[in-house]
């Protein structure tokens, strides 16, 4: 497997998955993601096994920090151990950094409460851990969990002050915010 910036071709098939494996309210626009990609914000990273698509990671790299944004496997290839695969290649591709992500929290109220807690496994398996604050952005909040080292509540705020820029800002609430 291939993990290689995503080009034009690869954003047709991205876009599809995005839509798909993402809720509405957790999309930021696809635009807003390229135009923050166009000015060194951020990177689109496609997996591929030869020329067959596999999934897609969409990173944000500050300083010694990685959010991992965005990553989902194509349908066809889940279950397959693609994911871990991808992640493996993420960790080589940003040797040395600490990795973050957003994922949903752990409510038993919700419908997908089994597939929010395979997901949890899936990172815990994958050497991520869950860190003590969660995220807020655009009204939604999420649990956090990193590997290669903690990512503090105020590294997460510096990043994302440096992905989203100040416009962005004070128009959407992105902030690390203590557990409930």
């Amino acid at each position: 497997m291939l993990l290689k910036k995503a080009d034009k071709y690869d954003y047709r098939i991205i876009s599809r998955l995005y839509k798909s494996a993402f809720p509405a309210e957790e999309r930021a626009p696809l635009f807003s993601l390229k135009i923050r990609e166009k000015k060194g914000r951020a990177v689109m990273l496609a997996a591929k096994e030869g020329e067959d698509f596999v999934g897609f990671a969409y990173t944000v790299e500050y300083k010694d920090i990685v959010y991992l944004f965005y990553f989902a496997v194509a349908d066809t290839e889940r279950g397959k151990g693609n994911g871990s695969r991808i992640l493996s290649l993420l960790k080589e591709y940003y040797s040395g950094k600490k990795i973050f992500l957003a994922r949903e929290q752990l409510d038993k109220s919700c419908d997908n409460y089994s597939q929010r807690v395979r997901r949890h496994q899936f990172y815990l398996k994958n050497g991520f851990k869950d860190l003590p604050y969660c995220i807020e952005e655009a009204n939604v909040v999420y649990d956090v969990m990193s590997c290669g080292g903690d990512v503090t509540d105020d590294e997460y705020n510096s990043l994302i002050r440096f992905w989203a820029g100040s416009l962005v800002m004070r128009l959407i609430k992105m902030q690390a915010v203590a557990k409930q």
